[in-house]
């Protein structure tokens, strides 16, 4: 998973310590693309912000997709700036204050529970507003499966499916129900099982709204669109994860994925500061590590990297090096978890060169604990 060359460009050009993320437009663009081509008719592609809030990299997403899919009053605010054509609001903890800046703002909005829905009637007939929502459901089995599951198993998230007449019976003079957000699982790489979740959110959905007598005019089935990041390359298949969905007329299908647009355009490069071996292990000791870049710990996997070298050498002592070796690429917290790879081969690794890390575009800095130990913050480089 090497870096393209203005990635690399770019890098070199920086003082030392590197320390920086590169997120690339263009590749936002070619990705939204390549989504949209693959979803069946009357599909509405939104990006789900919390996988990347940089403002360059919403903003290119809000055009390049349908709008923006937002879990908090920040990110809505985001996404109005961004200019988002289309704005979902979800998340398990609205407050009144973001339930009614998402009234403002025009947004649909996903209803997390009965409590969640007499407050938002309430504030919209405040507003002289007609809500436009969906009812977010946690459905008594999951159909799919990846990473994290949302579904069938007991989360914080949505309605108990079983609840759901419970859920129909409250007031909601100020809120027009329009269908259900069946959010299920996060990374799933197997595109025949997410055209079957597809199908099934669709039949499902169909069901629900007639038993409950509601018009069905959307059904929204997240994201979870996955990316491998231990393998080059594996995405899941995006040519064949909606084949043979069909949307029905006057339903608009919305899928709201994250993860699948936002990975691959962008890189996090760190400086290695130090080579150490300890107990048998080549340590590659970064300026950089876990508080900019948390997924690998959170995982518990090893993210792969590539080396860029530099020649620069301001020492009047030889340079420290290690050729044929693996080494385990540690960070500057003062934590033995600072830990974003272990026990990669490396041909040559030097102190000054940097390592840089593919496929950090989603759900890198954004999850991460940046105020541990208060170092700088990485630089961020826009293409």
């Amino acid at each position: 998973m090497s870096a393209p060359e203005p990635v690399l460009a770019a890098l070199r050009g920086r003082p030392s310590p590197v320390c920086a993320y590169v997120y690339d437009r263009q590749a936002l663009r070619e990705r939204a693309a390549a989504v949209r081509a693959a979803l069946p008719a009357n599909t509405i592609l939104l990006y789900a912000v919390k996988a990347n809030g940089h403002p360059d990299v919403a903003g290119t997403l809000a055009q390049a997709c349908d709008g923006l899919e937002v879990a908090s009053g920040g990110e809505l605010e985001l996404a109005v700036a961004a200019g988002a054509r289309r704005i979902v609001f979800g998340g398990p903890a609205k407050t009144d204050a973001e339930l009614a800046a998402a009234l403002h703002a025009g947004a649909q909005i996903n209803i997390e529970s009965g409590q969640e829905l007499l407050r938002l009637d309430r504030l919209a007939a405040a507003a002289g507003i007609q809500a436009q929502a969906c009812v977010r459901v946690n459905r008594a089995t999951a159909t799919v499966t990846g990473t994290h599951a949302m579904t069938g198993t007991p989360t914080p998230f949505g309605v108990d499916e079983s609840r759901l007449g419970q859920f129909f019976a409250l007031p909601r003079e100020h809120v027009t129900i329009l269908g259900f957000h069946l959010h299920a699982v996060s990374n799933n790489l197997d595109a025949a099982a997410h055209a079957r979740f597809l199908t099934d959110c669709l039949t499902w959905s169909a069901s629900a709204a007639a038993r409950h007598g509601i018009t069905l005019r959307v059904v929204n089935a997240g994201g979870g669109l996955g990316v491998d990041y231990t393998t080059a390359g594996t995405t899941i298949d995006l040519t064949g994860f909606a084949r043979g969905v069909r949307v029905p007329d006057g339903v608009t299908l919305i899928m709201e994925p994250g993860r699948v647009l936002a990975a691959d355009a962008g890189w996090y490069a760190a400086e290695v500061l130090d080579l150490k071996h300890t107990h048998g292990t080549w340590f590659a000791v970064l300026r950089g590590g876990t508080h900019h870049f948390r997924l690998p710990a959170a995982w518990g996997y090893s993210h792969p990297f590539t080396v860029l070298e530099r020649p620069v050498w301001p020492y009047p002592w030889d340079r420290p090096s290690v050729s044929g070796v693996p080494v385990d690429a540690v960070g500057e917290l003062c934590t033995p978890r600072d830990v974003l790879a272990r026990a990669q081969p490396v041909e040559r690794l030097r102190v000054g060169d940097v390592l840089v890390f593919a496929r950090t575009g989603a759900y890198g800095w954004d999850i991460s604990h940046h105020d541990f130990l208060r170092h700088e913050p990485p630089e961020f480089l826009v293409l």
